[in-house]
Parts: structure tokens; sequence; C-alpha cells
């Protein structure tokens, strides 16, 4: 949307007399005063976001030329594109809620289920008030009823229980439904050498907590992890620039180089991966061949950009980047998956 800038060459903010579109002296931008609602509200966004020209201006050789953008940053050419950091906050940020969004199902499969036992209730009550079936009758077809409820009520817990994954699986065991009490009761009549150790009483204790919280091992490890992750993709750009050092240390530039292209690498990625996790929702639910196409698409995309940025950007022959993008992808793999599990033990102690 264009802007409207006043006709006076003087500055509202300090006085200042300038010629352009804004004030030598403090910076201000000399747009009018009296605007309509669409240019307010465009101006707000601009402002908060920093989404205006300068955001759809970085976009295109964010996403079609790799490592232009770095290049032309480290190259001074900085006030046409958004800042480094503010893009990655803001696209990290639209696509872990994207990522660590409820995706409904579990919310449609509780409804369901709710449902059910609806109708469950409904049929009890309509054998109760029928006149035609004898006691007997009505006993046993409530039987029938109340089976089939509580076979429903066996799945849904061995969902849940088997919702807490290989990692909570082998952490935590299934703790019935006794007390925090009644465990340390078991544990103090069994021998010396059976009893369970410091960390396997503490996992269980916090496994009690979860349980009168109304929460699976599942639901809180994985809470704190959506509230972590975020932070350890941010901590690890700048190791990933450290590996960029170290790999392309010939090339002699400064760290805040590497940096920086590790800032819009991510940024691309995080944009991307955005892109087609919206093109994954839209596609009905049956299509999953679609689906793992588009993944692998994904990867392949990523991975020639890559390719092709540090080619751009580090100038060294095919051969030499493709050893050196698979040798920095695999220790960065085994940092990105140390992190992970860190974060996972973590929120299963601390949580």
């Amino acid at each position: 949307m264009k802007k409207h800038y006043r006709t006076e060459n003087n500055c509202l903010n300090c006085g200042n007399t300038f010629t352009g579109h804004f004030c030598n002296n403090c910076g201000q931008e000399n747009l009018e005063l009296k605007e309509d609602f669409g240019h307010l509200m465009v101006h707000a966004v601009g402002d908060y976001f920093h989404f205006d020209e300068k955001f759809f201006h970085t976009l295109k050789p964010l996403l079609f030329k790799p490592g232009k953008l770095t290049v032309d940053y480290m190259a001074g050419k900085r006030t046409q594109y958004l800042h480094p950091i503010r893009m990655y906050i803001f696209i990290s940020l639209v696509y872990f809620i994207l990522l660590f969004s409820n995706n409904g199902q579990q919310n449609r499969t509780e409804q369901k289920q709710i449902t059910k036992n609806k109708v469950l209730d409904t049929v009890k009550h309509a054998i109760n008030d029928e006149k035609g079936l004898t006691p007997a009758q009505k006993n046993a077809l409530n039987a029938n009823v109340s089976r089939f409820k509580v076979g429903e009520k066996l799945k849904a817990n061995q969902k849940n229980t088997a919702s807490i994954g290989p990692f909570a699986s082998i952490v935590f065991s299934n703790t019935g439904d006794t007390t925090y009490e009644q465990y340390l009761q078991i544990q103090q009549k069994l021998p010396a050498d059976k009893r369970d150790g410091f960390i396997d009483r503490y996992l269980t204790k916090k496994q009690y907590e979860w349980k009168e919280k109304g929460e699976t091992p599942n639901e809180a490890i994985v809470e704190s992890f959506k509230h972590n992750f975020p932070k350890v993709m941010f901590l690890l750009l700048p190791l990933f620039a450290w590996f960029l050092k170290v790999a392309f240390r010939k090339n002699h530039k400064f760290y805040v180089e590497h940096l920086i292209y590790s800032f819009h690498l991510h940024c691309f990625m995080f944009l991307f991966l955005t892109f087609i996790m919206l093109a994954k929702m839209v596609l009905p639910a049956n299509w999953h061949s679609v689906s793992d196409l588009l993944g692998l698409f994904a990867l392949v995309v990523i991975v020639w950009y890559v390719y092709r940025s540090l080619k751009t950007i580090y100038h060294r022959s095919r051969f030499r980047t493709i050893t050196k993008m698979i040798g920095i992808g695999l220790v960065y793999f085994v940092s990105f998956m140390v992190c992970v599990i860190t974060v996972l033990i973590s929120a299963a102690i601390l949580s």
C-alpha cells in the first residue's frame, strides 16, 4: 500500500528542517498525520512485525536464490533486506506454532468417545424403560452394554499408554492405581537388593505427581518439549556457524558471516517446511502417498538448497562442497540429536 507523505519539510518530532521523506536529525518518517484505517493498520502491522516491503523483498532471494541474500548482506546491501535475527524470530514463531498446534485429531477422538458413551447411556435407559422385558432380560442387556463400555475404556487406556512413546516407555513404568505412599510401602517390604534405586524412585514420584494432575508422562514431557525446543534450535544457530567456520576456515571469513548464513539457512528451512505443512493440512486424510511425496520433496529441496547456498557463499568446487556439506550435516545431526535427548531427559526429570 502506497505511503502518503507530507508536503511540508519540517519534522513534527524534533522541529528540524530537512529534504526528502526522513528527518536527517531524528530519523522520523514524514508521513501524513490523517490516514485512513487501511493505512493505519498496514503501518501498525509493518512496525510490529517489521512486515513491510523489506520482508517481501527479502523473500525472493531467500527462497529462490540460495546464498545470494547472505552475500548481499555481507557486501553491505542491508537497507533493502530484513534483519536476519528479526526474520528468524518471526518465521520460527510461525513455524513452531504450526508445528506444535493441536491437530484436532485427539479432540475429535475424545468427542467421539463422549458421544459413544452418551449413546450407550441412552440405550441403558431405554432398556430399563422397556415394559416388555423381564428383569432378567434387562439385567442381561445392561450387562452387555456395560461390558462394551468397559471394553471401549480399556481401548482408550491402551492408546494413552501407547502414546507415551518409546522414550517415556523406557524411562517410566506403569504405576497402576496405587498411590506413591503405597509404592513406598511396597518398596520397604522388598529386600534391599530388590528395591528401586534413587533415579527409579524419583521418576516414579514424578509419574505419580503427573497422575494427580491428570497428565500422562507423554503429555507432560511433550508439553515441556514444546516450550524448550525452539530455544534449543536458537542456541544451535551459533554452533552451526562454528561448524561452518571450521569447515571453511581457508575462506578466511569472520565468524559473524557464518552466523548470518546460519540464520538465513534456518529461515529458509522453517519457511519452506511451513509451506509443506500447510499443503499437508489441506490434503484429504487418506492421501498418505501424496503426503509422503511432499515429505520426500521437502528433503530433496532442502539438500539442494544447502548445496547451492554453500557453493554461492564459499566458492568451492562441486566435490569439496558436497564432502563438506556431508561432514557438517553429520556433525550437526549428532549435535541436534544430543540436544533433543537432553531436552527430553530434562523434561522428564524437571517438568
